[in-house]
């Protein structure tokens, strides 16, 4: 059924709004957020396309104790460094996503008021990855190690939907790869079967308005840097 002209206008305004407004938040509110909510939440991100309809997704959710008992787990792991480094960046990484790498770097730190230069702060604050950045919920995201690429791409898929649905809902997010190289302790920690393995993880609840980091803005490249109408005709 297709919807009045006017009605497509106010949805695409919307969408637009929610697209551009969505940000990797690092602070949070400690209040709850009902199970219900996240559970419709997750029902309509699932709408996400897959390959021949695979559905290669898994989310596991966390919260109150055994969110903390996990994030206990990753701390010490991540202290001890005794896990190869991590596997989400080739090395070395092109320079050109090296640059944009290290201006993130330099506008992060700066926004948390932490000098480049200062390793231990800079490894205080990645701690905080493992506690979800203090969200009340957590989510890991597996898939089966015997999946093709292209079935990464369809979890991605998923991510994303749950970034902007959870926008839509006054909700905030912040996906984390960084506990890709944590595997070995999430799927000991979290039961996986064999095959299951960690994708991201992604925190998730009620963002602190107040905090610097909320309000952190990254350039994005113009249409004209990234997509290619050579063969428009």
């Amino acid at each position: 059924m297709s919807m009045p002209e006017h009605s497509t206008m106010d949805v695409t305004r919307v969408v637009d709004a929610v697209l551009r407004a969505r940000r990797s938040l690092r602070a949070y509110r400690p209040d709850a957020v009902p199970r219900p909510v996240l559970e419709d939440l997750l029902d309509v991100a699932s709408s996400a396309p897959s390959n021949s309809n695979t559905q290669p997704w898994r989310v596991h959710v966390l919260a109150g104790a055994a969110k903390d008992a996990l994030g206990a787990a990753l701390r010490t792991a991540f202290r001890d460094n005794t896990l190869p480094p991590s596997p989400h960046f080739p090395d070395p990484l092109p320079e050109e996503h090296a640059q944009r790498q290290r201006d993130f770097g330099a506008v992060y730190y700066r926004t948390l008021g932490i000098d480049v230069a200062d390793m231990p702060a800079r490894m205080r604050q990645t701690e905080k990855n493992f506690d979800f950045f203090g969200a009340p919920v957590g989510l890991i995201f597996t898939i089966d190690r015997r999946l093709a690429p292209h079935s990464w791409l369809d979890l991605g898929l998923l991510v994303q939907n749950i970034m902007i649905a959870a926008s839509a809902r006054g909700l905030g997010t912040c996906p984390q790869v960084s506990f890709a190289r944590f595997h070995p302790v999430i799927a000991r920690h979290l039961s996986f079967t064999e095959h299951e393995q960690t994708v991201c993880g992604m925190s998730l609840g009620y963002p602190d308005r107040d905090e610097p980091v909320n309000h952190m803005a990254m350039p994005r490249r113009g249409v004209g840097e990234f997509a290619s109408f050579d063969h428009w005709e």
